[in-house]
């Protein structure tokens, strides 16, 4: 099969994703092989390639937002058929035995040995791709793989970033960056009633943003006109907590929902913290979140604006993110795996 594989993590317009022909991965015992069809393009992804989270695995396939279709199934694998149309997430597999394990199905996402999709187990960047049957989703109809492969952790994790922030209905939601995940995000928060602010830069974000029901949109040194009863931080600038904090009403909660940002400044306890404000990182995210997400985007329906590049061309949709020249989603399609 072909895939985009990744040796040694380096700046992305040094273009550290070789493609290569390796052998077509075999589903172990409780495992499906997944035909991949579309791969989301995660910010994720890009601080795997340039070595701003630690390194796992390597050799490694990245991609985790994969949209496609049983073709084998491993011994003991039911819960599918050959055929039927898959998704597979960030959360790759848990050991089952560990104390956030047996506790909390909500906390799943803690487990102290899980796995994670083009982390610590090769991904979608490629023709095919195995998972653990117990970690896959059936994907609702009503969404092509090129619409469903964003929710798969733009998606989630942006609901499981609601869902922490305890935003209620009719509360003032504030959104920081309106990416990938935040162009879903903001599709939910509405479809619960609340109203929502979008602080961003980029100006086809908040021309997106307003297209999509936001009532106010600016960057993030413009002063809202109310205070956020809640915030979500998806950008991955650590100053923007403090930017956050400053108009976040009391009592109310800023979640952040990368899994890397850069160095927080020091803050005011004063200012920034007092009258009951909670601040608090989202990890990950538990097969509840997931399914979850997909019902509601179901119900909604959610609708992705998404950028497709062929597979090959891995390494310019992951240039084209980190460059902000992508608006709402990057999705390959790795039906088209050709290239050199």
């Amino acid at each position: 099969m072909k895939a985009m594989v990744l040796h040694n993590p380096m700046a992305v317009d040094r273009r550290p994703l070789a493609p290569e022909a390796i052998d077509v991965p075999r589903p172990g015992p409780g495992e499906i092989l997944v035909r991949v069809n579309m791969c989301g393009v995660c910010r994720t992804d890009l601080h795997v390639v340039e070595g701003e989270l630690p390194v796992l695995r390597s050799p490694l396939i990245p991609g985790h937002q994969v949209a496609g279709t049983v073709a084998e199934r491993g011994s003991a694998a039911r819960r599918f058929t050959v055929g039927d149309r898959v998704g597979v997430a960030w959360l790759h597999d848990t050991c089952g035995a560990c104390e956030f394990c047996l506790g909390d199905v909500d906390r799943e996402n803690l487990c102290t040995a899980a796995r994670f999709t083009g982390y610590s187990a090769d991904g979608g960047y490629a023709e095919y791709a195995t998972v653990p049957e117990a970690f896959a989703y059936r994907l609702p109809d009503g969404f092509s793989d090129q619409q469903a492969a964003p929710l798969l952790c733009a998606g989630i994790i942006g609901y499981r970033a609601l869902r922490v922030s305890g935003i209620k209905v009719g509360q003032r939601l504030g959104l920081y960056g309106f990416g990938a995940s935040a162009h879903i995000a903001i599709q939910v928060a509405r479809h619960w009633g609340c109203e929502v602010y979008v602080f961003t830069r980029n100006e086809a974000n908040r021309r997106l943003a307003a297209e999509l029901g936001a009532a106010w949109t600016g960057g993030s040194n413009h002063p809202p006109p109310a205070k956020m009863h809640a915030s979500l931080i998806f950008a991955p600038a650590g100053p923007l907590i403090l930017d956050a904090l400053d108009v976040l009403e009391k009592g109310g909660t800023v979640a952040l929902a990368g899994i890397y940002m850069s160095t927080v400044p020091q803050m005011d306890y004063t200012r920034h913290l007092y009258d009951e404000k909670v601040l608090r990182s989202v990890a990950n995210a538990t097969r509840r979140d997931g399914e979850g997400l997909l019902a509601v985007a179901a119900e909604i329906p959610i609708r992705t604006e998404t950028q497709v590049f062929p597979l090959y061309e891995a390494n310019e949709a992951l240039l084209a993110l980190k460059t902000g020249g992508i608006s709402g989603a990057a999705v390959l399609d790795c039906t088209e795996a050709s290239g050199n």
